[in-house]
């Protein structure tokens, strides 16, 4: 009889570590209790993630691919669409909703492609514009959307005046220019004769718009002493259309549209280690 129990003890013992095999990866497994611990930390630490004020815009980066060793943009149309010297947008994109903003222009009335943005941009320059107005201060619109035949003539202008390698640093090869995009205006000011100038940062009109551009949606995009970032010179009459939110985050952590995008990356990485 006790031979019979121990069979049976045995049996039950060896049932019990099937079990356990099965469902809790046997004697080297963790307790059921520290799993759930760690499942309901990873859920808290997400749910943490979620509420960053950058999480929205993971979705919102550059959709690439690559051809012939260039990296081209796909989702074109973003709003937050990354073009520059490392991205660029295809030589047949024309943005589709482009409109004549109602501000007052460098060149009058005049009907040319300069004089166009994007709908959404468009419609934030005029506020814009009129705040400034409003505030005393008289802005001009001097160049808007340019195309990529546009852009492979200012390019090559610049070119042929400067070299190639200078033309680099102050012009945009054609397809990674942002006034593709129909997203950026050029802008200056009387004072400056309607002229793109570095100077126009330090004029009224120039300060104005550095310190309330955000306010509209607007960027400086290519900063004083950011040129190893941007690769581009300062420019302090370039603006970009990034929209309210994100203009207000660039803004007050005073980064360029390309320390924005590596913030969301490495909340991107954060977040898919919490997952």
């Amino acid at each position: 009889m006790s031979s019979l129990l121990s069979i049976a003890l045995a049996v039950s013992i060896s049932c019990i570590h099937t079990v356990e095999d099965q469902y809790f990866g046997g004697q080297n497994a963790e307790p059921v209790a520290e799993v759930e611990q760690k499942a309901s930390n990873s859920n808290e630490t997400l749910a943490k993630l979620e509420k960053d004020p950058l999480y929205p815009y993971i979705d919102k980066q550059n959709q690439l691919v690559e051809k012939n060793g260039i990296q081209y943009i796909e989702n074109q149309e973003n709003i937050l669409v990354l073009a520059n010297k490392d991205y660029s947008l295809q030589p047949s994109y024309t943005p589709p909703d482009l409109v004549r903003p109602n501000v007052t222009f460098s060149f009058g009335d005049e009907q040319v492609e300069k004089a166009q943005m994007r709908k959404e941009a468009g419609t934030a320059l005029e506020e814009m514009f009129q705040a400034a107005n409003e505030d005393g201060y008289k802005l001009f619109a001097v160049s808007g959307y340019r195309s990529y035949k546009r852009q492979q003539e200012v390019f090559q202008a610049e070119v042929n005046s400067k070299g190639d390698t200078k033309a680099r640093e102050a012009v945009a090869y054609p397809g990674t220019s942002e006034h593709q995009t129909g997203l950026a205006m050029d802008i200056s000011s009387e004072s400056q004769s309607y002229e793109l100038t570095e100077a126009f940062g330090t004029t009224p009109e120039g300060k104005w718009l550095e310190e309330n551009a955000h306010n509209y949606g607007f960027i400086l995009r290519y900063m004083k002493g950011r040129e190893d970032i941007t690769k581009y010179q300062y420019e302090s009459w370039h603006y970009r259309y990034v929209g309210k939110d994100a203009a207000t985050i660039i803004y007050e952590n005073n980064w360029t549209l390309e320390e924005f995008f590596s913030h969301v990356r490495a909340l991107e990485k954060k977040v898919d280690a919490a997952k």
